[in-house]
């Protein structure tokens, strides 16, 4: 297929090419046309789904409570320790029988870093279940 450009002898001839444009038009909108209407044809399966409400956790007192604040320091159960003694405390609790749970609170203000630090000791003395505690409301929170 080749394109005539400039003056040709045989203006006035038939042109024997198919002009392609209208088809692409025409298959442009037929795709659009079945990208409306396929999402409406799909079948749901009719399901009466449960209703959630935000609950209070409730603390069990063999669950440990490991706290960051803004400058780095661990806290265990709110007291002070060093970041050292941290990976041998999970370890004496990873033995337990069940585990306890390790839940992480993090100081709004504290560095990715120091939480990082926290989980990966987490994970290296195998404790098998760790949550973060968050606040849904902006507020400071005394140790």
């Amino acid at each position: 297929m080749g394109m005539s450009v400039g003056k040709d002898e045989d203006d006035g001839a038939v042109m024997s090419e198919i002009n392609t444009t209208p088809l692409v038009d025409v298959m442009l909108v037929l795709l659009i046309i079945f990208l409306i209407t396929i999402p409406v044809v799909t079948a749901e399966v009719k399901l009466k789904l449960p209703v959630v409400t935000n609950e209070a956790l409730i603390t069990k007192p063999e669950n440990i409570t490991v706290a960051v604040d803004e400058k780095g320091y661990i806290y265990w159960n709110a007291r002070r320790i060093a970041p050292e003694s941290l990976l041998e405390r999970m370890k004496q609790e990873a033995l337990k029988v069940p585990q306890p749970e390790i839940h992480i609170r993090g100081d709004v203000q504290a560095r990715y870093e120091f939480i990082g630090r926290v989980v990966a000791t987490v994970q290296r003395a195998g404790i098998l279940k760790v949550g973060f505690i968050t606040d849904p409301e902006l507020r400071e929170v005394n140790f």
